[in-house]
């Protein structure tokens, strides 16, 4: 069985391939994250808040492939330190290391996705898996610069395991839904 390309997707819902389609969906999958980052909890013990945000990194690496989805999440970085309102709010530079992740992940489960994990649920909850690690290395490993050691997994980590799972799972059901839309049109 031949394996599309996880561009492939989005290539159904925006047929003809051109530079001014790519573009579209980068541009589409960059402001989905920034409204995702509105969709935020903060938490009165650590500077991180739980958003939105990975539910729209995984999907766009998933749907979007490693290049497109890189794309993205380079857009939606620079669109946010342009000035522009697309980041969750959350004290100082203590979350930028999440950003970082962003780029990473969207760039790992893309990577997975080109390579046709997409199809079914379980890899696709692999390679996301995979992204979600991404996120939180960058993540952690920035913070560190603002908490105390032995804080880092307490503030970073620790409460969002629950709502990142839950976010994961939901976007993994959503990317083969639409391969299998897409194979009955």
């Amino acid at each position: 069985m031949q394996r599309a390309s996880s561009a492939a997707l989005a290539r159904h819902w925006v047929p003809e391939r051109s530079l001014l389609s790519d573009a579209g969906l980068v541009i589409a999958f960059s402001l989905f994250t920034g409204l995702m980052a509105h969709i935020a909890i903060p938490l009165p013990f650590t500077p991180v808040p739980i958003t939105g945000q990975t539910f729209a990194v995984l999907l766009c690496g998933a749907v979007l492939g490693a290049r497109l989805g890189t794309a993205s999440m380079l857009l939606y970085v620079t669109e946010g330190a342009m000035g522009l309102p697309v980041f969750a709010a959350a004290p100082g530079a203590t979350t930028y290391g999440y950003l970082a992740g962003f780029v990473a992940a969207a760039l790992i489960v893309g990577w997975f996705a080109d390579l046709g994990w997409t199809k079914d649920l379980p890899r696709t909850i692999v390679a996301m898996i995979a992204g979600e690690v991404a996120i939180y290395f960058f993540g952690l490993l920035w913070l560190a610069h603002f908490v105390p050691p032995t804080k880092v997994l307490d503030f970073g980590l620790y409460p969002f395991l629950i709502g990142d799972a839950i976010k994961l799972v939901a976007a993994a059901v959503v990317v083969p839904a639409g391969w299998r839309l897409s194979r009955k049109r």
